[in-house]
């Protein structure tokens, strides 16, 4: 294979790798955790918490209720890094490039 033709090859899975990762970036992931949804973007920037009214939660829940919204983004976030696995995974390993 001469180098253009390598060159070529690489300029197309760096086009194929960018739109899989911008793919990934515009996409919400939602993490639930009992009474909290939290809402994601790929790019792992919370955009928005809800807590599920509940008559039943009061100053004492709070702690709780904290613990579940860590819950929450880290359901969210797993499910970016499964993504972000499936789509670029493909590409191999390119430590640093995302």
């Amino acid at each position: 294979m001469n180098m253009q033709a390598m060159l070529k090859q690489a300029q197309a899975l760096q086009k194929d790798m960018l739109k899989a990762k911008d793919e990934i970036d515009k996409t919400e992931f939602i993490g639930e955790s009992s009474l909290v949804k939290v809402t994601m973007k790929g790019t792992k920037e919370c955009v928005k918490v809800e807590i599920t009214a509940d008559d039943s939660l009061d100053k004492d829940d709070l702690e709780v209720l904290e613990d579940m919204i860590v819950v929450a983004i880290n359901d969210a976030n797993k499910k970016i890094d499964k993504m972000t696995e499936e789509k670029m995974g493909k590409f191999g390993n390119i430590p640093g490039l995302f």
